[in-house]
């Protein structure tokens, strides 16, 4: 693993369990046990790792989002497995840091706003449009309205003003309404498949 590696990794370590904020690049330094001179050969300050450290993890979740693409055998499947790659992905999630990479990176979170609009609302179209296509999808939604919806359903869900963390979970925020949204969009063809796959995996 590379020094620029190691650093991203130790950044993200800390940053998912306190929050971007309160992490200072003196507390990675003594994390990875090298020395904060060493970070700023690569980094110029924290903004700049909290940026790389952005990018490194959307290239990740596209990554995944294609395999589970290519490997599904039908739409029902291709939502299930996108759920459980979710889950990974929220599940590690600290909505703390969502917040303060609104706050005070905005670059950061305009390269998360971008790879929504181009990776996610693009991927989310093609898989509806081949639903409709399946039969597994009501062909009277409206795939652009809907595709925008759900992934504004999601991040929705990591508002911490509507869903504060002392009273929900976030991950049980996000598969209701993951579980809502499924359901809305299936014809009654999708509904069985998707019936068969949850009772499969609740097993």
């Amino acid at each position: 693993m590379s020094q620029i590696e190691r650093i991203i990794q130790g950044g993200e370590e800390l940053f998912l369990t306190a929050g971007i904020k309160s992490v200072t690049m003196d507390d990675i330094a003594k994390h990875l046990g090298m020395s904060k001179k060493t970070i700023y050969q690569f980094f110029k300050d924290k903004n700049e790792l909290v940026i790389a450290l952005v990018k490194k993890k959307l290239k990740e979740d596209e990554d995944q989002i294609a395999e589970i693409m290519s490997k599904s055998g039908n739409v029902i499947e291709e939502m299930i497995n996108m759920m459980k790659c979710s889950e990974d992905i929220f599940s590690r999630i600290n909505p703390i840091v969502i917040h303060d990479m609104q706050k005070y990176h905005p670059e950061a979170w305009a390269e998360f706003q971008k790879f929504k609009a181009d990776v996610l609302i693009s991927t989310l179209e093609e898989l509806l449009t081949k639903g409709i296509k399946q039969s597994y999808i009501r062909p009277d939604i409206d795939v652009k309205i809907i595709a925008r919806m759900r992934v504004s359903q999601v991040e929705m869900g990591f508002n911490t003003n509507i869903f504060p963390m002392a009273e929900f979970n976030p991950w049980k925020v996000q598969v209701q309404f993951l579980e809502h949204f499924n359901y809305g969009i299936c014809t009654l063809k999708g509904y069985k498949l998707l019936n068969q796959y949850k009772n499969i995996n609740e097993e």
